[in-house]
């Protein structure tokens, strides 16, 4: 890969941690293709075991902002989403933006517990259903949105709080897509601007995550192709399965 790009623009000069990161991207991209979501927790679950939270979070910065870009354009009755959900976004939006801006000194102990913890709630929450007293509302928006936003600001995983408030108001399916997406989006931003105000994400940075989701976009495609050939729920679960694992050690390891 080095006689194709810059070496400045790789995010390792090590070609068999240029690997792993390859693979791990992929990998992400497939769960993200296979599944529709998943893709910051499998990213931060897999590089976080061979680079620290804070480069990780960089790294994969492009391609969530992307895929969630890509996902929101793609739904139907966007004006609608947007003035529904127009307070939890605000919430994200400003809890996100102010979590970020000091990811850089926060001990990585934190952040790594944050990032199990986020794992743990996501996994569960998919796998479990996990059924809390949340009714439509202001108050439960913006409750729930400063929640994901300190979450998502610290691990880049704010989708538990997200999903638990659409699935507890009943969402449809087809709006259930859309509003994730636009929730996502309106942490995407906001994340990026805390992290360049932080130090993490420079040009070059910014450059590599580009590079990244090249990868992330071949692993989605495989993703989408094994959607029709694969039992859809043996594949979910297992991936979650190894979610939840994969949280309870990073918190694990963290605290011992």
């Amino acid at each position: 890969m080095a006689d194709f790009f810059p070496a400045a623009l790789l995010p390792s000069q090590d070609p068999e941690l240029l690997a792993l990161i390859a693979i791990f991207l992929l990998v992400s991209g497939i769960v993200k293709g296979f599944l529709g979501i998943g893709l910051p927790a499998a990213g931060m679950a897999l590089l976080t075991l061979i680079m620290p939270p804070t480069e990780a979070i960089a790294l994969l910065w492009v391609p969530i902002i992307v895929s969630n870009a890509w996902q929101f354009s793609r739904a139907p009755g966007r004006r609608n989403i947007i003035m529904d959900y127009r307070w939890f976004a605000g919430a994200i939006f400003c809890s996100i933006l102010v979590t970020s801006m000091f990811i850089a000194v926060y001990p990585t102990a934190l952040l790594t517990v944050a990032i199990g913890c986020a794992m743990i709630i996501f996994a569960a929450n998919q796998l479990f259903g996990l059924a809390l007293p949340i009714k439509a509302g202001r108050s439960w928006q913006i409750g729930l949105g400063v929640a994901a936003g300190i979450l998502g600001g610290l691990s880049s995983i704010w989708s538990p709080p997200v999903a638990m408030y659409l699935l507890a108001t009943n969402t449809s399916k087809e709006r259930f897509i859309g509003a994730t997406g636009f929730l996502f989006l309106s942490g995407c931003l906001p994340l990026g601007a805390g992290l360049f105000v932080s130090g993490l994400l420079s040009a070059s940075v910014m450059l590599k995550s580009l590079l990244g989701l090249l990868v992330v976009l071949a692993g989605f495609q495989i993703g989408e192709a094994l959607r029709g050939r694969i039992s859809q729920d043996l594949f979910r679960r297992f991936v979650l399965f190894g979610f939840l694992v994969m949280g309870l050690r990073l918190v694990a390891t963290s605290l011992i």
